[in-house]
This record gives C-alpha cells, structure tokens and sequence, in this order.
C-alpha cells in the first residue's frame, strides 16, 4: 500500500503526517489536530515529520525520521504523539505565549485552570465540556498580544485513575470546540486534594499574572514581552486560588463561583 499522510498548518508549524496502513493513517487522522484543515502535498519543507507504522508485532512513532516510542497497540501511542506535536507547535509559537492550563469558555469569557503536568487540569476541563463548556484546550492556554486565549484543539488525555493516559475528543464530551479567541475571565489557581473541602479564596490580578508566570513553559520564560501580555489577559479576570476535592464536586462549585 502506498503512504498515506496528510499536512496541517498549526499556529505557524507546518506538520507532515504519514502512515504505511489504514488503522495507522485513522488514528493520525482521528488525534492530529483533528478540527484543523488538512493540506496534500504542500511545497514547503515541514517543520516536522511524523511516521505512525506497523512494524512486526509492534507499532512505532518516529519523528523526523527517529523512533521515539513503540507499543504493541497504535492507540497506545496516540499520548507521546499528542506530546510530540504539542512540543513542536510550543517551539514555533511566534504571536502566541503559551501557559501551562486548561481552558474553557463559558459564555463570553475564558476560565483558565492553570497547573502543572499532572495536576488534574484534564480531567477537570472534561467535567466542565459535560456541564457545557466550550473546549479551548487541556493542557495549554495559547494567549496572544492583547491577552485573548486562542482555541487549541489539542485531543483531551485523561486517565480516569489508571496510570496510562487515553485520548478523548471534546465531542466525546458532548462539546464543541472554540472557534475565536475571547477574553479572560477567571483564573483560578486550585490545587487537588483529597482529604480537603472546596476552599478557595479571591486573589489580586498582580497574583494570577504570578501564577501564569510560574506556569509558563521553560522554552517560553524569557520571552521579553510576556509581562505585558499576561497583564492584558489578567486585566479583567477574576482571580482565585485554594484546593478542590474530586471533579464532580469542584466543576459544580466552580460554575456556582462564576455565576452560573
């Protein structure tokens, strides 16, 4: 069978996609930025090349041209390809700043979750799409000039309380993926506990910047205009830090607190 592939042009990277069979070619096409327009046989050189294929018993993901991960099942890899795209596009971010958080929009404004790797941001945003949210992103919050959070449609990695993560589309959750970029208008800063109460309390905007700030990517941190873009975003945000417990109990907390 002959390759098959695609290209997408994602917020300046050009990335080329290709498989050898078509159970790998669904899973790129299903899981590569799946609400951006595919481009066939684009002149320019890609910023990044991506091979899905089926390898004996194994399946193999390669970029440019260098295996970076294999797995007995191809759905298996659909996390490391997520993380391998999420890295180039972070890497050719010119207009952009990137945060470290989830993101939805509610109405006409942005709430950003942000946190680290890890933290629970995923599986927050996902209960947040269930009770009707707009998908903006679960892992980066794209920000641009005049401080609007730009739609990253990203695939969800939830886990669900397994080890391994699983990607999830946002229709999955019975949402729709944002189409413009909008404003801030939250930011809370919550940190998963288990054994507390919903506590959180209001904090100034000089300390929801602060908290974009630490949780800027590291490739991003030096960037000389990145004050300045995250006080346009915070400028008319409501901002709050504390802990949450699970995500049934803080997504319904979280809508009573913005004023559902």
């Amino acid at each position: 069978m002959p390759t098959l592939g695609f290209e997408v042009r994602a917020f300046g990277c050009h990335i080329q996609v290709a498989a050898e069979c078509l159970e790998t070619y669904a899973i790129l096409e299903r899981y590569v930025f799946p609400s951006l327009p595919r481009l066939v046989g684009g002149a320019e050189k890609p910023d990044i090349s991506i091979r899905l294929v089926r390898v004996s018993d194994q399946f193999q993901l390669s970029v440019d041209d260098a295996v970076v991960a294999s797995a007995g099942q191809a759905i298996s890899l659909v996390p490391d390809l997520i993380r391998v795209l999420d890295e180039a596009v972070i890497q050719h971010l010119t207009t952009l700043h990137a945060v470290h958080a989830g993101a939805v929009l509610w109405g006409e404004r942005v709430l950003l979750l942000p946190g680290v790797t890890h933290s629970g941001k995923s599986s927050l945003v996902a209960e947040l799409l269930r009770r009707g949210a707009t998908y903006f992103s679960d892992e980066y919050a794209l920000i641009d000039s005049e401080g609007r959070v730009h739609p990253y449609p990203r695939p969800l990695l939830l886990r669900n309380g397994c080890p391994e993560q699983f990607p999830v589309l946002p229709g999955e959750c019975n949402a729709s993926i944002g189409d413009a970029p909008a404003p801030v208008g939250w930011v809370l800063a919550l940190e998963y506990r288990p054994e507390c109460t919903w506590s959180v309390a209001a904090m100034p905007q000089s300390e929801g910047l602060l908290t974009l700030l630490r949780n800027t990517p590291h490739v991003l941190a030096e960037s000389p205009d990145l004050v300045r873009v995250f006080q346009h975003a915070v400028a008319g945000a409501t901002c709050y830090a504390g802990c949450r417990t699970d995500v049934a109990d803080a997504a319904g907390q979280i809508l009573r607190l913005i004023g559902r």
